[in-house]
């Protein structure tokens, strides 16, 4: 909005002309975002007091100590998280830009669906929320309206095709069947997400650290000579979605704030499907579908040991995993949990260089 309306009159006046920069514009995003956090953190965390009598439910089956250590803790603090997003990307991106307007959608959209599982954890006092089936139909619907939508905005030799890393000239084409791919790519961020958020802070620091790598992606694709010098595939317009990535590292940065150990709040649902449907949007915005899977490969183990798990118990009755996700096992090997926690982090920035790695091998 602030773009909006500050670029009229930039040639009149020197600070407005500010606002025609990405980097300029990224930066406030992340600042507001963050300072929208601090400021509305502590209220919105006891307004969730105020309905969650006993916070979030802690399952039986879990580490024994979570009974303990994390009884009483509130939930669904992703409300903060999008709220500041939102209000963040609204003021200071290009409210033009369909590209922004997509990805919001299945950010809040799958922020929504969060919401409505958290909602019936904490009133209902149970684990189960919204049915598995019926979270995944919301989350296919909405995340084939955007990947239809961002299919529409790209050029024509990459509208349907699923670019390589590394491989500058290689395009796998799908055809009218693309959007069905970005649509899994948004599903599967926001899932994969949405099962490492199990400590504290061990999703929300990846998350932002994927954030900062796709921010620099959306600059350089969306930018005609860095993108040419890089031998990137150019997409005209995504350079607003860096603004939206920033917005996303500042509001992630505030939530850690109140989430670091011992946690105030737990983002639930609400944030880890949004979170990682927004990753899953920028990928396929900036046709990086695959350096996710690299640069969220923290993600990915922690959902495929899940499917192992899963897999391996219902052919042999036996588990591979003292526990699923990843994080649980460690946890049952006696690991402490900050020990879990910052050992992750440091895997997602080993990840994230290698993912950053492929936008210069060619």
């Amino acid at each position: 909005m602030i773009y909006n309306l500050l670029t009229p009159f930039s040639e009149d006046f020197f600070l407005f002309n500010l606002a025609r920069y990405h980097t300029f514009r990224a930066g406030a995003a992340c600042l507001t975002a963050l300072l929208i956090c601090l400021i509305f953190g502590a209220p919105i965390i006891r307004w969730l007091r105020s309905f969650q009598r006993g916070g979030q439910p802690i399952r039986d089956d879990g580490p024994e100590r979570h009974l303990i250590e994390k009884k009483g803790t509130p939930t669904m603090g992703g409300v903060m998280i999008l709220t500041a997003l939102v209000v963040s990307t609204l003021l200071w991106a290009d409210l033009r830009s369909g590209f922004v307007w997509a990805v919001l959608l299945v950010t809040v959209g799958y922020g929504a669906i969060g919401f409505a599982d958290d909602w019936l954890k904490v009133t209902k006092r149970n684990t189960k929320g919204v049915s598995g089936r019926g979270k995944l139909f919301a989350q296919a619907v909405i995340g084939l309206v955007a990947a239809l939508w961002i299919t529409a905005l790209m050029p024509g030799p990459l509208a349907d095709r699923l670019a390589v890393p590394v491989f500058k000239e290689l395009l796998i084409p799908f055809g009218v069947f693309f959007p069905l791919v970005g649509m899994v790519v948004m599903m599967g961020a926001s899932n994969a997400v949405n099962l490492t958020d199990g400590l504290d802070g061990l999703a929300i620091v990846p998350v932002m650290i994927a954030a900062a790598v796709f921010a620099l992606i959306a600059y350089l694709v969306g930018n005609r000579v860095f993108a040419d010098y890089l031998q990137l595939n150019y997409v005209p317009g995504t350079g607003e979605l860096a603004v939206l990535a920033s917005a996303l590292i500042g509001s992630a940065l505030g939530f850690l704030w109140f989430n670091a150990p011992p946690a105030a709040v737990f983002m639930g649902d609400t944030g880890s499907l949004a979170l990682g449907g927004a990753l899953g949007g920028l990928a396929v915005a900036t046709k990086h579908e695959i350096v996710l899977a690299i640069v969220g490969g923290l993600f990915v183990v922690e959902t495929v040991s899940v499917m192992i798990q899963v897999f391996w118990f219902k052919r042999t009755g036996k588990r591979v995993f003292l526990m699923a996700p990843l994080h649980h096992h460690f946890e049952k090997k006696g690991w402490a949990e900050p020990t879990i926690v910052i050992r992750f982090w440091i895997i997602a920035m080993i990840l994230a260089l290698v993912g950053l790695s492929t936008l210069k091998i060619r």
